[in-house]
């Protein structure tokens, strides 16, 4: 019996539920058009009196703009606010979302509705007026305003007539069709860059052409290579940069000379990884006649060689970062400049941008100077040398190493006491032999020499700042690029919170400086433990992220009210903005165009994400390799993440993460639990949860994923 009817009686309709079911039907079909008698057949309604209350309530509808009469008597869901512009993200499982300035929420765009967009694509979009469940709009992509790019990185697979590169990123979720006249001397198995030429309307894959050849899979060059492709960063300088590099006089003339403050009779030395090549810091100290030292932060001038507007200063901000790939470094600058010219290499007279400290014994700061310099760094130490001076008391420059240490101890304690926050977490180092093949991996050391150069770069970058930014009257502000960093998301702490007490600890989220005291406490707390991984992610994971800004509103993680980054130009172009930008306003000069260095710092910010994204996936490479000579092997993990596809698992000797799919985890079937960070399984109840210690066997190595796959050792299934 149909509803709406008792026996004979006839019943009055429920109008207002009638018109959700009429909704509901177009929700579920919101391209289709659709007249009063389809949408009644929908709802099996047959008798003539109730088509024509459905025709009525179309109409009704129509009048509260939730439905669009296209032609006479066909209607279709109206999108909500019109068409909006927006930039694709596409997910694991092939669809994705669309952020929009117009709309506050992320538009759901299933796979079906994605026409041909990519990840990162400005596109316009159709938004329905309904939700989808979980208080998303759902969405289909229009029109493809702009590609994000057009060029893919990936692996040439040849079968008789057809040929396909297989992308790397798991964000392109369709393989490229190469015609064979397009393969340009690509053989099966090439690392290779393909440009997408043309993507028919009904076809499947796109199409495109081989315009590049990295080598063949597995060789260490064609696989870095392929990562700086794949998150579209050079490896290498065109000529003519290099040629303007080559150009470039280093002779220091007898004007430089002058015009600039001589250190050069002052004990000065780096300290720097045992690797590294770009000394961009130095330190100097003397005690003063009033007792008092002065501590001086020597910074490479690059800006002095870097003219504005020439080509390695175009080049640079374009790059905006060096990039750090396990067995290379991928220079902001040609390395005429970035290792020799630049460089404050020890007994070589250099050009330096000094921020100079007059502070007492208890490391506070009486007077200050900023200006351009010269200097002679008496010594190069790796940071373990130095360590070895801390430890000893005895060794080259003990006593100026010891005074500064002990300074920025003091510094260092004083930071904290103010509420910044301790995110000090163990680096992965990977040793590789000449042919860059993985033969240690290991947690990098952290010690009071790392602290020593960490604490005096903090000084120099948050009293350039202040000397720039802390001004009383609001006309005075110049503009300025500011290293920033928000307050933390509350609800993600909370979720943070929660998680922490299962290991009985606590963590106080009251407001003010007491919640960063709070995770101090916890992050001390957890250091030495099985946990402490999980911990420090997590509670990385509840913070904003820090980023450039001519916009001040302070450096959340330090509790810095102003800070900026001027001590690393040979690697971070945000720091040669300030370099200029300091210079110039100690020369009196007006503030400078905020809407272009915007500008500069939002690209400055995005680049920054990329060579991180780049820099893990070569240790998740070189991991991944690591672990492919290691199969069948049984290790001790964490699980260190789960999601509805399975856990991941950190193995404790060695450092390198793999996943332990769903299906693996024995004869049962495992529900996600977001907010508690565990899988349980439905009929035993069995819980997997992060921060859980587990066996696991080593089962598969995929080396193009960078993927390793794990299964449960028998004593634990």
């Amino acid at each position: 019996m149909r509803k709406g009817q008792k026996g004979n009686r006839p019943v009055k309709i429920d109008r207002k539920a009638l018109s959700n079911n009429i909704l509901e039907i177009f929700s579920r079909h919101p391209k289709k058009l659709l007249n009063y008698k389809q949408v009644a057949s929908r709802l099996f309604i047959t008798k003539a009196s109730e088509k024509k209350l459905v025709n009525g309530l179309l109409y009704e509808l129509k009048e509260k703009d939730a439905l669009e009469e296209v032609s006479t008597g066909r209607f279709r869901l109206k999108a909500k606010g019109g068409h909006v512009i927006g930039t694709v993200r596409i997910e694991r499982g092939g669809y994705g979302f669309v952020t929009s300035e117009t709309i506050r929420e992320d538009i759901f765009i299933s796979q079906n509705n994605l026409n041909h967009a990519l990840n990162g694509d400005s596109v316009k979009v159709l938004v329905y007026a309904h939700k989808k469940s979980g208080g998303l709009h759902e969405g289909e992509v229009l029109e493809i305003i702009e590609r994000a790019r057009d060029t893919f990185v990936g692996t040439v697979e040849i079968s008789g007539r057809f040929a396909f590169l297989e992308p790397d990123s798991r964000q392109m979720p369709v393989d490229l069709f190469i015609p064979l006249d397009k393969l340009n001397g690509a053989v099966n198995g090439h690392r290779a860059i393909a440009r997408l030429t043309d993507w028919p309307k009904q076809a499947k894959n796109p199409f495109g052409e081989i315009i590049e050849i990295l080598g063949y899979q597995g060789d260490n060059e064609a696989e870095m290579h392929a990562i700086l492709s794949e998150f579209g960063l050079p490896y290498k300088f065109d000529e003519n940069v290099e040629e303007e590099a080559a150009r470039i006089n280093d002779h220091i003339t007898e004007a430089d000379y002058k015009a600039r403050r001589d250190f050069r009779e002052v004990p000065t030395f780096t300290i720097d990884p045992e690797d590294a090549k770009d000394f961009d810091d130095a330190l100097s100290l003397r005690r003063l006649e009033n007792g008092n030292w002065e501590t001086s932060v020597h910074i490479a001038d690059v800006t002095h060689y870097v003219k504005h507007g020439t080509l390695i200063d175009e080049e640079a901000l374009q790059r905006a970062t060096s990039v750090y790939l396990v067995d290379r470094v991928v220079p902001m600058l040609p390395e005429r400049l970035s290792n020799y010219i630049c460089s404050l290499r020890p007994q070589e007279e250099k050009l330096a941008f000094s921020a100079v400290f007059e502070m007492n014994d208890n490391a506070e700061v009486l007077n200050e100077w900023f200006g351009r310099s010269v200097i002679r760094s008496d010594r190069r130490f790796s940071y373990h040398e130095a360590q070895q001076v801390i430890d000893s008391g005895r060794g080259d420059m003990h006593a100026e190493i010891l005074k500064l240490n002990e300074l920025a101890q003091l510094m260092r304690r004083r930071r904290f006491q103010s509420g910044s926050i301790d995110f000090e977490r163990e680096e992965v180092k990977i040793d590789v032999d000449e042919k860059g093949r993985p033969v240690r991996i290991y947690a990098r050391e952290h010690n009071l020499s790392n602290e020593l150069i960490e604490e005096f770069m903090l000084l120099a970058n948050r009293r350039v700042a202040t000397r720039i930014g802390a001004v009383k009257d609001k006309k005075e502000q110049k503009t300025f690029v500011y290293r920033i960093h928000d307050k933390p998301d509350v609800e993600k702490l909370q979720k943070f919170s929660q998680f922490v007490k299962r290991f009985g600890y606590k963590l106080s989220l009251k407001p003010g400086k007491q919640t960063a005291m709070s995770l101090n406490r916890l992050l001390t707390d957890v250091k030495g433990t099985r946990e402490q991984d999980i911990v420090e992610n997590l509670a990385l994971r509840a913070m904003a992220k820090a980023e450039y800004s001519t916009g001040n509103i302070g450096h959340y993680g330090l509790a810095f009210d102003y800070y900026t980054h001027f001590t690393s130009p040979i690697r971070r172009y945000p720091d040669m903005m300030v370099h200029r930008l300091l210079a110039d306003y100690l020369n009196a000069a007006h503030s400078r165009n905020r809407k272009q260095y915007e500008n500069m710092c939002r690209h400055s910010s995005k680049m920054e994400v990329l060579a991180m994204e780049a820099e893990r996936a070569s240790i998740k490479y070189k991991q991944a390799e690591f672990m492919k000579e290691k199969l069948g092997q049984v290790f001790e993990g964490i699980v260190s993440g789960v999601t509805e596809w399975g856990i991941y698992v950190e193995i404790i000797e060695n450092k390198c993460e793999g996943m332990v799919p769903i299906r693996e985890l024995g004869g049962d079937f495992f529900e996600y639990d977001e907010d508690n960070y565990w899988i349980r399984g439905r009929r035993t109840g069995k819980k997997f949860r992060m921060g859980d210690l587990v066996k696991i066997q080593v089962m598969r190595v995929n080396m193009l994923r960078k993927q390793i796959d794990f299964a449960l050792a028998e004593e634990e299934k």
